[in-house]
């Protein structure tokens, strides 16, 4: 039998977060809300009593949710029943931030000033588990809108903000509410949030180490930080010893290749609807014909833990999300960021005068790389591609993900003259990159950018001298970004790079404003100016 802790909170600040990073380790973590509300979750969804998926499961149940549950078996009965005024008496929105007076933008502020006040509004703290919110002991930066929670790799982007805002004690609070995360659960998951305690996002914590670093000094943050980095790295790599006997030398997020190469990919330990997607994903599979519906669930979230949800680049027909097959895939950006990880493991080792185990991590990253170079570099676009090691070939989508080798450095000269002149040619845009040549529908296609891969491009192009287009591109991008701020007197989540207004679109929500990484990046390039 398994005990459910709890606890109260004091009214000390430090007491709140020690209690917290302590005692919230141990205590049982909830279902997530589909699990555990059962057939009141899916009529709920089904019916889009909410317009936004998100919503529900975001609620707080007033009682227990299996209370809940059972008052609803025999509610639904009476004919007079109402969905709807059910929920509104069973659960309640945690916003406390709604409660502060309504954010309005100071036209007369510059940028610069405008995202620094954003940083106060962006802030959440959270010591309890509260429905589908676990708790952090930390306060951290949520990206707006429709988001509320502590996002794995926003997170890294928007540090790169606060480090140009200087505020460093609001880094290092979200890195230690990673290492919380790292600890409770053994991997980083993409928010701190039940429902996705099945899938990760791509993994950047070693970039948020080397950026902590860079303040606190080199071995003293790697040496902190080296079994946080160790332990993520395990997740990635869990089930590396059962390759032999799985299908297609698959399991979970590892693949072995035909001549031994271990190489990565995105995954979920779920094969079911993604419950802030229910409806989305229900129509999805029950469209998708001759295909078992676990397997399209298992793609749609893998697409989601890649953070491009979604893209043509998981689709094998690039207009179809029906054929979407994200988990059959290995992703350049994974591997180049994992290849990171393993080298940043490997200098931590040397940093405190570990040798064999520094070597061990470096050998790690070195195969890693060649297989990089084996798998997803194609002669014939002379651009990196993703690999679909089920057909033994390339997927031959061609999308901004091709900057991540040069990013990671483990790029020719050749191929990266190759990629540059790629970009320029097809990429590049009046108001920035697109992130794919693709138009369809999907957010993370054409016409839209995003300043993630706007930073991972200008960065990797600097790294093999190609200033000049990387500062073109920072141009364009700032510029869209301006002229939207201008016009709005809004950041935006994404941008339409081709279009004279810039506002991007697409996907399963409408387009969030506020917005943490793209603050995050522009407050860095401003910076740089």
């Amino acid at each position: 039998m398994v005990r459910r802790i709890s606890f109260k909170i004091p009214r000390d600040e430090k007491l709140k977060t020690a209690l917290v990073s302590t005692a919230g380790t141990l205590m049982r973590t909830s279902k997530s809300p589909d699990e555990a509300l059962g057939e009141l979750f899916e009529v709920v969804q089904r019916d889009r009593i909410y317009d936004d998926g998100k919503t529900f499961v975001d609620l707080v149940p007033r009682v227990r949710m299996r209370t809940i549950q059972q008052e609803y078996t025999l509610a639904k009965t009476d004919p007079n029943f109402d969905l709807r005024d059910f929920v509104s008496r069973h659960f309640y929105e945690f916003a406390p931030h709604k409660d502060r007076e309504e954010f309005r933008t100071n036209s007369s502020l510059t940028v610069t000033e405008h995202i620094h006040s954003l940083w106060d509004v962006l802030e959440r703290r959270n010591r309890l588990n509260r429905g589908s919110l676990v708790a952090l002991p930390y306060s951290y930066i949520v990206p707006s809108g429709r988001f509320s929670e502590q996002f794995y790799w926003d997170s890294y982007f928007i540090m790169l903000g606060l480090a140009a805002d200087h505020r460093w004690k609001m880094i290092e609070g979200m890195m230690k509410n990673f290492t919380f995360m790292i600890r409770k659960f053994g991997f980083i998951p993409t928010a701190n949030r039940t429902y996705f305690l099945s899938r990760s996002q791509p993994p950047f914590f070693s970039h948020m180490v080397k950026l902590l670093a860079g303040h606190k000094g080199r071995t003293r943050t790697y040496a902190e930080y080296l079994p946080y980095l160790l332990a993520e790295y395990r997740f990635w790599m869990k089930g590396r010893l059962k390759l032999a006997k799985a299908e297609h030398k698959a399991y979970a997020r590892v693949v072995q290749l035909p001549n031994g190469m271990y190489l990565n990919r995105y995954y979920d330990n779920k094969t079911t609807p993604r419950p802030e997607s229910l409806s989305e994903d229900l129509e999805t599979a029950t469209e998708s014909e001759n295909r078992e519906h676990d397997r399209v669930y298992l793609h749609l979230r893998a697409g989601a833990e890649s953070g491009w949800d979604f893209s043509s680049r998981w689709f094998l027909d690039e207009q179809d999300i029906r054929s979407i097959h994200t988990a059959d895939i290995i992703p350049v950006d994974l591997n180049c960021l994992l290849y990171q990880h393993e080298s940043t493991i490997a200098e931590a080792y040397r940093l405190i005068k570990n040798p064999l185990l520094a070597r061990k991590f470096q050998t790690l990253a070195d195969r890693r790389a060649t297989a990089i170079q084996t798998y997803c570099w194609s002669d014939k676009e002379q651009f990196f591609v993703d690999y679909n090691f089920h057909h033994n070939k390339p997927t031959h989508r061609i999308s901004l993900a091709a900057v991540f080798p040069l990013y990671a450095r483990i790029a020719t000269k050749q191929q990266a003259d190759a990629v540059a002149a790629r970009i320029a040619k097809d990429f590049l845009k009046p108001g920035g990159l697109v992130a794919t040549l693709s138009e369809t529908g999907q957010q993370w296609d054409a016409p839209n950018g995003w300043a993630p891969l706007h930073w991972i491009a200008i960065e990797g192009l600097r790294h093999y001298g190609h200033h000049d287009l990387a500062n073109d591109i920072k141009r364009r991008w700032m510029k869209v970004n301006l002229k939207v701020y201008a016009e709005k007197h809004k950041l935006v989540e994404k941008y339409n790079v081709s279009s004279k207004d810039g506002l991007g679109g697409g996907g399963e929500y409408p387009l969030q404003d506020g917005f943490g990484w793209t603050n995050g990046v522009l407050a860095a390039l401003l910076a740089e100016n």
